[in-house]
C-alpha cells in the first residue's frame, strides 16, 4: 500500500495543524433558513465594521447573499485586507482562511466557520512530504536548478517551502507568467499541487513534450531519466470536483442544447480543456457569462455552487451545468453552511472568537515571499 514518506521540515501535518477547531454547538444544528437569516443580518448589523463576510464562489446562496464580497479566494484576501475590519469571517476552506491571514494585518483576526472545510487538493501535497520528495527530485536532476511553483490551492507552509527554495505562488490566472519567470531563472519547474493546472499551463506555453509527473504515493517507481529530461515535473495531485468532467459530458450538453457553448476551469484534464470553448479561472467563468448575449447558452464546467449563482444573477441566458449536482459539489465547501456562520457570527457579538485560523510568523514571512514573486511579474 502507498504510503506517505515525509521529510525533516519542521511543520505539521494539515490534519493536524488544525484539530483545535471547534464543531458547532448543537443548539445551532437544526436552526431554520428564517431564523438562523434573522440571527445573521442581527449580527451583522451589531457587528456593523468589525466585521467582513467572504463568501466563495463555491458557497451556497444562503452563505454568499451574506457577504460583504463573493469572488475566488485570492482576491477575497485582497478585499479583507483593504476593508481593514477587526474580524475577517471566510467562508471558504483552510488554505483559504490562510491565505487571508498572510495578507491580512496582525491586528485582523481570520475565523474560519467550519473545522471540516478542508480542500482535498491541497492535502494532496503536504509541506511535509513535499519535503521528502525535494530531495529525491533534486537526486534524479543532477545540478539542474528546479524552481518549486504552488498552486495558492495549497497550505500557507507549502507556500513557504517554495519560497525558501526560490519559488513562487501562482494562481490559474497567471500560472503562465509564473512558469516563464520560473524557467529564466531555473532549469526546471516543480508545479504543485495540481497536475492538469500545470499540463495545460504547459500546454500553453509550448512545452507539452517536456512535462513528467512525480507520483508521492509511489516514488520507487518514478523514472529518474524522464525526471531528468523534462522541463516540467508535476506533482500528481488533482482537483476532486474539476477532475469529475469528462469530453462526454461536453458531447452531450452539446447535443443536449444545440449551439450550446462550453467553458471550463483550468482545473479540469487535457481532454476537456481541448474541447471547451472557453478555459479560464472562476473569475473568467463569471466574466463569459457577463458579456453573454440574452439568446446564448453556455455550460459551465465548475463547482455547482457558482452554477446556481450565474444562473440567478444572469437570468436573461441560459445557463447550464456541464453534469449533475452530485458530479460538480465541492464537498468541503459545503462543510462551511449557514449555521456555522450564524454561531461564529453570535460568538462574536459576544466577545468569543471561535475557529481562529493564525498561520505561524515564519511560515506568514516566507509565503509573504512567495506571493510578493507573483505580483512582481
Amino acid at each position: 500500500m502507498p504510503t506517505m514518506e515525509m521529510g525533516t521540515l519542521e511543520t505539521e501535518l494539515s490534519l493536524f495543524k488544525y484539530d483545535n477547531l471547534e464543531q458547532l454547538p448543537s443548539e445551532y444544528r437544526e436552526l431554520s433558513e428564517e431564523e438562523r437569516t434573522e440571527r445573521i443580518e442581527r449580527s451583522l448589523d451589531r457587528l456593523d465594521d468589525d466585521v467582513v463576510v467572504l463568501g466563495h464562489n463555491y458557497q451556497r446562496r444562503e452563505i454568499v447573499e451574506h457577504a460583504n464580497f463573493v469572488g475566488d479566494s485570492y482576491q477575497l484576501s485582497v478585499e479583507a485586507a483593504n476593508a481593514d475590519a477587526e474580524y475577517v469571517v471566510f467562508c471558504g476552506v483552510t488554505f483559504m482562511a490562510e491565505s487571508a491571514d498572510i495578507i491580512t494585518d496582525d491586528e485582523q483576526t481570520v475565523i474560519l466557520p467550519s473545522m471540516e472545510a478542508s480542500c482535498p487538493m491541497a492535502g494532496m501535497a503536504e509541506a511535509l512530504q513535499v519535503d521528502s520528495a525535494w530531495a529525491k527530485i533534486e537526486s534524479a536532476t543532477s545540478d539542474a536548478d528546479i524552481i518549486p511553483i504552488t498552486y495558492m490551492n495549497s497550505y500557507a507552509d507549502l507556500k513557504a517551502f517554495c519560497a525558501e527554495q526560490g519559488g513562487a505562488v501562482c494562481t490559474s490566472s497567471n500560472a503562465h507568467q509564473v512558469f516563464e519567470w520560473a524557467l529564466e531563472r531555473g532549469d526546471k519547474i516543480l508545479f504543485l499541487p495540481d497536475k492538469h493546472l500545470g499540463e495545460n499551463t504547459a500546454h500553453r506555453l509550448g512545452l507539452e513534450d517536456s512535462v513528467t509527473e512525480w507520483d508521492p504515493w509511489n516514488p520507487a517507481e518514478q523514472n529518474p531519466e524522464a525526471v531528468a529530461e523534462s522541463d516540467i515535473i508535476l506533482w500528481n495531485g488533482y482537483c476532486q470536483v474539476h477532475e469529475r468532467f469528462t469530453v462526454e459530458h461536453i458531447d452531450r450538453v452539446r447535443e443536449n442544447h444545440p449551439g450550446a457553448q462550453v467553458v471550463v476551469h483550468p482545473e479540469c484534464r487535457r481532454e476537456v480543456v481541448e474541447s471547451a470553448d472557453v478555459v479560464g479561472s472562476t473569475a473568467t467563468v463569471c466574466e463569459t457569462v457577463a458579456d453573454a448575449a440574452p439568446d446564448e447558452t453556455w455550460a459551465i464546467g465548475t463547482e455547482i455552487h457558482l452554477v446556481r449563482h450565474l444562473q440567478r444573477w444572469h437570468p436573461e441566458v441560459t445557463v447550464v451545468p456541464l453534469c449533475g449536482d452530485a458530479c460538480m459539489d465541492c464537498n468541503a465547501m459545503r462543510q462551511t453552511d449557514p449555521n456555522y456562520l450564524t454561531w461564529v457570527l453570535e460568538e462574536l457579538v459576544e466577545g468569543r472568537e471561535r475557529n481562529v485560523i493564525e498561520v505561524q510568523p515564519h511560515e506568514k514571512e516566507l509565503a509573504t515571499v512567495a506571493l510578493d514573486r507573483m505580483l512582481e511579474l
